[in-house]
């Protein structure tokens, strides 16, 4: 079966009410309220979870228990005054809660904003496979990259409020690795995460006719092969019709990491991007997940970028 897009949330307006949850790991105070003050400049009410500074008593990196930090984000997506999920940081920890969750209940209260990347690439797979909504790939309250860096800021900011004016996506840094123009339903985050939840009960089992997005953070590149060698083998890639690699942040020298990227990928028959600009790096764009979007990669050197045909959010 070809990937379908899937149901897309409204986008926010000014003074929308939107809660901040940890499912991963534990989180800095001081990062997470440098993170809600600036969400208070964008005019929005940010609520933050019961639990989210909680820390496990036992592991310390993860943000309280299994079952708190699945039920912040349960009361989060099923409270009908939230119009937005957003993820504190990753770090380690869904896979522990994901399956706590009463999905039902999250497909009968709808579909929402909901941000987040890495470790939170779990929980984007599961609201694409297990309640048919759209997510977005991108940067998280209580993290540097959003902190600092401007550009992130903006992409995620005029995605949420006026995600018609960021339908084309890459920055300058984005290559052809192998040319090509391709078309498809966007899916993926963190590639350590996909191959993780490969084999799970509730795991895609196809993913034809979709536009992979790839990106992942000290994966050496022998890891970053098997990875992917995984990832091939067990036929999760067939079909698939481009894919646009973010950035991968300490796997080693990137000659490297490009020599494996050619290796394994290479080989579809498919275009490749290189270095569209999110993920685990310097500036991370924000990338809607579960919407058709056109893959464009010249081989001239031409720019190369990824582009929506809708826009993330109705």
């Amino acid at each position: 079966m070809t990937l379908q897009p899937l149901t897309r949330p409204a986008r926010l307006r000014p003074g929308a009410r939107v809660a901040v949850v940890a499912p991963s790991g534990s989180v800095p105070a001081e990062r997470l309220e440098r993170g809600l003050d600036l969400l208070r400049g964008w005019d929005l009410e940010p609520v933050v979870a019961p639990h989210v500074l909680d820390v496990h008593p036992e592991l310390d990196y993860l943000a309280g228990t299994d079952e708190n930090r699945a039920r912040d984000l349960q009361e989060a997506w099923c409270d009908p005054s939230v119009d937005a999920v957003l993820c504190a940081r990753g770090g380690y920890g869904v896979h522990r809660m994901v399956d706590l969750l009463d999905w039902p209940a999250i497909r009968e209260a709808g579909p929402k904003v909901f941000v987040g990347y890495s470790d939170i690439t779990v929980l984007h797979e599961a609201f694409a496979l297990r309640a048919g909504f759209s997510t977005l790939h991108g940067p998280m309250v209580a993290t540097e990259v959003f902190l600092k860096d401007a550009t992130t800021q903006e992409s995620l900011r005029s995605t949420l409020f006026e995600p018609e004016s960021v339908r084309t996506l890459g920055l300058d840094t984005a290559t052809a690795l192998v040319p090509g123009r391709a078309r498809g339903v966007t899916y993926g985050g963190c590639s350590s995460l996909l191959a993780a939840d490969a084999g799970t009960p509730h795991a895609r089992t196809s993913a034809r006719g979709g536009l992979l997005v790839i990106e992942d953070i000290t994966e050496d590149p022998y890891r970053l092969d098997g990875i992917l060698t995984r990832l091939l083998r067990i036929g999760a890639l067939d079909g698939i019709s481009g894919v646009a690699c973010g950035s991968w942040e300490s796997c080693g020298p990137y000659e490297q990491v490009r020599a494996v990227l050619n290796d394994r990928l290479g080989g579809l028959g498919i275009p490749v991007v290189e270095e569209l600009g999110f993920g685990h790096s310097p500036t991370a764009l924000t990338i809607p997940l579960g919407v058709p979007a056109v893959l464009d990669a010249p081989g001239d050197g031409g720019r190369c970028t990824l582009t929506t045909e809708v826009p993330a959010l109705a």
